[in-house]
């Protein structure tokens, strides 16, 4: 993050979004809202700049995207099945859940840096989105303030079986940052649960991967947002197991095209292993 400045990442991402809603079908991800929070001259460009958006690398890029955000509202509905009241969204950006949740009895948090959420709350007005009862706005500052301090001052309750949804996130985050954020939800109600996604290191990538991935990790730092850390999958596993968690679920590019992009006739996959997503339940 750059001080006092709204995340860009969270507006690439949002727009990803937004355009599968108007170029892909079947939906992997239906979100109504998707283009109206978006500012204006972001939903006109992409409007009227479609083939930005088709290029085979955004494709795929944003096939990962809606397909991380569709796995996270999956396990969440799960998780509200067995019991789970409180859905914290950790960098939240233009995430639209909370304003179309199906589950009355379930708060959300939206946890984000502040200026990024200041920009958000603006969107939602300039929208006309109204905002819920049951949404809590958590603006965070990490140099100065801890996830558990901010949750607890926004009425966040540690018992009750909570789930989190952290996309996006880890990759920007230092290793001791990411550890330190999954032993605070291991340590929030039994049952309790977390989705994230998270980058491969570069060594463990074939030569077109890892051309993918110089070209990513540089366009994020052009940013002022560069990739910090990165996990193999049998060393997160065993962290995971580690800190408390004990159903632990990892998905590759061939499991999560397995699950959400079979049979398409627009060809729309994940075509890169750069990232993988993960959930874990206490």
């Amino acid at each position: 993050m750059i001080e006092d400045k709204a995340s860009r990442t969270a507006l690439r991402v949002a727009m990803r979004r937004a355009a599968h809603q108007i170029l892909d079908d079947p939906k992997v991800l239906d979100d109504p809202i998707a283009l109206p929070i978006l500012p204006v001259e972001a939903e006109r460009r992409l409007r009227e700049g479609t083939d930005e958006w088709q290029t085979p690398s955004e494709r795929a890029l944003r096939a990962f995207m809606v397909a991380r955000s569709r796995y996270a509202e999956d396990r969440l509905a799960a998780a509200v099945h067995n019991g789970a009241r409180q859905f914290v969204v950790l960098g939240a950006g233009l995430d639209t859940y909370a304003y179309r949740n199906p589950s009355p009895s379930l708060r959300v948090f939206e946890v984000d840096h502040p200026a990024t959420q200041e920009w958000k709350r603006k969107q939602l007005e300039r929208s006309g989105i109204a905002i819920p009862e049951g949404v809590q706005f958590v603006p965070i500052d990490f140099e100065r303030q801890t996830l558990q301090e901010g949750l607890a001052g926004a009425g966040f309750l540690l018992r009750p079986v909570s789930f989190f949804s952290w996309l996006g996130v880890t990759q920007y985050l230092t290793r001791d940052a990411v550890l330190a954020t999954l032993r605070f939800i291991a340590c929030t109600g039994p049952g309790s649960g977390v989705v994230f996604d998270y980058s491969v290191p570069r060594a463990s990538l074939g030569p077109i991967e890892q051309i993918a991935l110089d070209d990513l990790m540089e366009r994020v730092a052009r940013a002022g947002e560069p990739f910090r850390h990165f996990f193999d999958p049998p060393e997160l596993d065993a962290l995971l197991r580690e800190i408390g968690f004990r159903e632990i679920e990892d998905l590759g590019p061939a499991e999560i095209n397995q699950r959400y992009f079979q049979n398409r006739r627009d060809g729309l996959r994940i075509v890169l292993g750069l990232g993988r997503l993960a959930s874990a339940a206490t």
